[in-house]
């Protein structure tokens, strides 16, 4: 059987090959999972960039932490989720400083520079709407601007500008791959299957809330609160989402219509879509099933990323 030939750049060289974190809230985890799988078929990125919780888990992917993120992840429970969510009342809910706290000290706070693979992360300037592209200076800094969702997270500033989540003007990076240098671009879009879905929650979510509320502190029971709908009717199609549900599943929805437009005239090689609506914005207890569904979204379409390579990814980047 004849394939056809390695493509290569105008250099003659193998393809430089950018993955394109998308955002998407605890749907995010997904990306471990293609990552993960990417890896085992011998599919090395050269080019990492990611959106929000896209920058998150590419920043971790880029230091060499990523087995250290899933292990974190994987074993996470709502309490612990509750706990890294400290109260804010100014500029958003949650200040965020836990969160770039833990990855600070788990992933490291390095800087761009010391990175073995190039990454860049996406965030908006809020004063004037424009496109942050954020390559320089802190990783740790740059992802918690990258993931500042207005309303959720206090924005960050960095000299000078107010900054909150990419996902507000560029949810899939592909553009900021193609700028870095990739040739073949390989998309991981989220938000595929979560607009005219109905939400369906896991069986973490049907817990006794007061059994996990019994030793919490009062911020985080009032979280708890806010992200959680505790007058649950006996239909489940009928559930009143809760404050955090309703302005982050709100920033989602317009966040895929930003993707598919921006998709549209900037068109990844491939595009990888695990199917996660049943996640929901807040469920980042859940992530075995996102990893799982990151893998299998992967494994669907490992002929087209084979095609794209030139049918020889094992040797090519093997």
């Amino acid at each position: 059987m004849m394939h056809e030939p390695t493509p290569v750049n105008a250099a003659g060289d193998a393809p430089r090959i950018g993955l394109a974190l998308g955002s998407g809230a605890a749907r995010g985890w997904a990306h471990i999972g293609v990552i993960r799988a990417l890896e085992r078929a011998s599919v090395t990125p050269d080019v990492i960039c990611g959106c929000s919780i896209g920058a998150f888990v590419g920043a971790a992917a880029a230091t060499g932490d990523l087995d250290k993120l899933a292990d974190w992840v994987e074993r996470l429970s709502w309490q612990g989720v509750v706990s890294f969510l400290d109260v804010s009342l100014r500029g958003g809910l949650i200040k965020g400083d836990k969160i770039i706290q833990y990855f600070q000290r788990e992933i490291g706070n390095v800087d761009f520079s010391d990175l073995d693979m190039p990454f860049a992360c996406v965030a908006t300037e809020l004063q004037t709407g424009r496109e942050i592209w954020l390559k320089e200076g802190s990783v740790a800094r740059a992802v918690r601007a990258s993931i500042a969702i207005p309303g959720l997270f206090t924005p960050a500033v960095e000299s000078g500008r107010v900054l909150v989540d990419g996902g507000l003007v560029n949810p899939v990076p592909v553009s900021l791959c193609r700028a870095m240098g990739a040739d073949v671009v390989l998309a991981v879009d989220l938000g595929s299957d979560i607009v005219g879905r109905a939400r369906r929650r896991g069986h973490a979510a049907t817990k006794d809330v007061d059994a996990e509320e019994a030793e919490q502190s009062w911020a985080q029971r009032l979280l708890m609160r806010f992200g959680r709908n505790e007058e649950r009717s006996p239909d489940p199609e009928d559930e009143i989402p809760s404050m955090i549900d309703v302005l982050s599943t709100s920033i989602n929805i317009m966040q895929v219509r930003i993707a598919r437009s921006r998709l549209a005239g900037e068109p990844a090689d491939v595009q990888i879509s695990p199917r996660v609506g049943q996640v929901g914005p807040m469920d980042y207890h859940r992530a075995a099933e996102a990893i799982a569904e990151g893998e299998a979204a992967v494994a669907r379409m490992m002929p087209a990323i084979r095609y794209a390579l030139g049918h020889e990814v094992s040797e090519t980047h093997g």
